[in-house]
């Protein structure tokens, strides 16, 4: 499990962040400006460390989570 333990923002605006980044193609001072436009302030530098930091650790949570495809029922 992905710990967000002594982070200043919550959990939910961090993977919000992480998977606005992932899933658009914009840059971290475009997400900055998508982020101020629904109320929170964050800096373009902060939203880089949490896709470092924590977009590795969710893509492996989610292939743990990962269901087989294409397996005969």
């Amino acid at each position: 499990m992905v710990e967000f333990k002594g982070s200043h923002f919550e959990r939910e605006v961090i993977l919000w962040a992480a998977r606005l980044y992932v899933a658009y193609p914009i840059s971290y001072r475009q997400l900055e400006e998508t982020m101020a436009n629904r109320g929170v302030e964050v800096d373009h530098a902060t939203l880089n460390r949490w896709v470092l930091k924590y977009v590795p650790q969710l893509e492996q949570e989610f292939r743990v989570r990962k269901r087989p495809v294409g397996l005969g029922r």
